[in-house]
């Protein structure tokens, strides 16, 4: 039986930069308040490669009561008691080898890249947004070559509109095992929404795993199901989960 379905934000919940369906946003609420009196109605959380303010405001919105993940598998949100918690391999060493990063980013690529800013709140790892999905991709390169053999405790993911540059032990799938740890829940009683190549970690060791059609053929192959696109495709995870808790109870 699935107890909690986690959801990436950028390409699930929503495309970035477009508003979300709003129609699809309030029946996913509604259920998140329904899990409150329905077992067969998992709790719902988030797992974003965002920084906290972000995260926090959708948590909020959505009525999302469980801890949140964020800046992928950095830091754990518990909105109840408004505490954070850090992921214990992001040490002094780390800390340093990201404002290096950070650094770079700023003073040597962002320039060459108009429209691209730095993901400013973020404490744990280095990223950069741009709208042009062609800008990402050169600039993803450039952060590979940048990264190659210097940086060993770190990995580089890319959606359309962003890079992101991670500690290798805060990506998700270390950030999804930390949270049910906490939450003394079992892999195989969560399960995850998510698009694109950060979210394979997670993705590859819930008990069930879902991406909605808009995301990466990569990630599609590697999923158990397949939705509709980004919120609808959420609502339609959210939704066969429960049935299939209902029939499994």
């Amino acid at each position: 039986m699935i107890k909690l379905f986690i959801t990436d934000l950028d390409g699930c919940m929503a495309h970035p930069f477009i508003s979300p369906n709003w129609k699809a946003v309030t029946r996913i609420r509604e259920l998140i308040a329904e899990s409150k009196e329905d077992d067969a109605i998992p709790a719902m959380t988030i797992c974003s490669g965002r920084p906290f303010p972000y995260v926090e405001a959708v948590g909020q919105w959505l009525g999302v009561e469980a801890p949140m993940l964020f800046e992928s598998g950095a830091g754990i949100y518990d909105i109840k008691v408004n505490k954070i918690t850090w992921n214990p391999h992001f040490n002094d060493e780390a800390k340093q080898a990201v404002e290096e990063i950070k650094e770079w980013l700023v003073s040597t690529l962002i320039p060459n890249y108009d429209g691209t800013y730095p993901e400013f709140a973020k404490y744990t790892d280095a990223g950069l947004v741009n709208p042009d999905p062609s800008k990402i991709a050169m600039m993803h390169q450039e952060v590979l070559n940048h990264m190659d053999g210097k940086y060993p405790m770190f990995e580089v993911h890319a959606t359309d509109v962003s890079v992101n540059i991670i500690l290798k032990k805060a990506n998700k799938g270390h950030g999804i095992k930390m949270l049910c740890d906490q939450l003394d829940l079992d892999l195989d009683e969560v399960a995850y929404i998510g698009d694109s190549s950060g979210d394979l970690p997670g993705l590859t060791i819930v008990g069930r795993s879902y991406a909605p059609v808009n995301a990466k053929s990569f990630v599609k192959d590697k999923v158990d199901v397949v939705t509709k696109e980004t919120t609808e495709g959420v609502l339609e995870a959210y939704e066969d989960i429960i049935k299939r808790n209902r029939s499994e109870g």
